[in-house]
């Protein structure tokens, strides 16, 4: 059975003051958290809570970090989950705030509520299934469809992303009049990420949610890389009506590897002349103690609470937006 829904509406107060969102947001949310941890539960999953500051943010360049003195707002409780996996855990999740430094928009508010879940002895399939159902129930909608990366860059754009040069991808781009405002030299996953934004994103996810899993190996961030095909991450997004919902991961488990990842990322962010951040020493040295097979996946709870209620701008499901906060 589906979330039901109060299609019951009540009236927004005036007044910077006052709430953004409506009682009925705030029910709303009260009913989803409480199927969420329903849903866990029947599935022996434990709830767990992790530290909101930690000594190291994520070194993503396109991910930016609230810091004061030597610690950060985590943008993610992924990093302190693992290391609980590493020590032993079983399959955990999260509800939490998590917190990235990025201009406040109708589909983001700097400060949001994450769902985050790592599934021990999991693949990406697996995880991609359990997800589906968990979607089923809280948006009342028919199962997701799948499609790979590759396969459905091919049908929107022409152009095969494992095998396309960065002037084909730059032609491509002019041929739609998508321009680009950058001081910096974008490399191939930019204008990949361009594309996919553009002419990929507005077409899939329509009626049902949809999974687009395989992304392109140097799109692999904490992901294992596929073993049939090396060109490929075990990584996918999940997209319904126009919103990006979820990431997840197969997740790497190499400690070198993440190690290099993590110092790659560290020279873009150079090269981008963002501000340097720390490696969070402490998952290295986790995945190095042993994290064991797993997948996990970040979900965000404001804008499914969108989703569910149709609404178009994120604040409506917030007691207090970022300007009233």
């Amino acid at each position: 059975m589906c979330l039901a829904l109060n299609k019951k509406t009540h009236a927004i107060i005036e007044g910077n003051w006052a709430p953004t969102g409506t009682l009925e947001a705030v029910s709303a949310r009260a009913r989803m958290l409480a199927a969420i941890r329903a849903f866990f539960a029947e599935r022996g999953v434990i709830e767990v809570e992790t530290p909101l500051l930690g000594r190291a943010p994520v070194t993503d360049p396109f991910i930016e970090a609230f810091s004061s003195g030597d610690r950060y707002l985590q943008t993610s409780p992924e990093y302190a989950m693992k290391r609980l996996l590493a020590a032993g855990f079983p399959s955990v999740y999260q509800l939490c705030k998590a917190f990235r430094y990025e201009e406040a928009g109708k589909q983001h508010n700097p400060e949001f509520t994450l769902l985050e879940w790592y599934r021990v002895g999991f693949d990406l399939f697996d995880l991609m299934n359990e997800m589906d159902a968990l979607l089923q129930k809280l948006l009342c909608v028919e199962r997701s469809h799948r499609v790979t990366y590759q396969s459905i860059f091919i049908q929107k754009t022409g152009l095969d992303p494992l095998v396309c040069t960065l002037p084909d991808l730059v032609r491509r781009a002019k041929e739609e009049n998508l321009s680009v405002i950058s001081h910096q030299a974008l490399d191939k996953d930019d204008w990949l990420q361009l594309l996919f934004t553009h002419l990929v994103e507005p077409a899939i996810g329509t009626d049902a949610p949809c999974f687009v899993y395989h992304y392109p190996a140097s799109q692999a961030a904490l992901a294992q890389i596929n073993r049939a095909d090396g060109r490929v991450a075990e990584r996918f997004e999940v997209y319904y009506r126009g919103v990006e919902l979820a990431n997840g991961y197969h997740e790497l488990v190499d400690s070198r590897v993440q190690s290099e990842r993590f110092l790659q990322d560290c020279d873009k962010r150079k090269q981008l002349k963002l501000s340097a951040v720390p490696i969070d020493k402490r998952l290295i040295d986790a995945l190095a103690q042993g994290l064991p097979n797993c997948a996990g996946v970040a979900l965000g709870i404001d804008r499914l609470l969108m989703l569910q209620l149709g609404l178009k701008n994120i604040e409506e499901v917030l007691t207090f937006s970022w300007d009233r906060a």
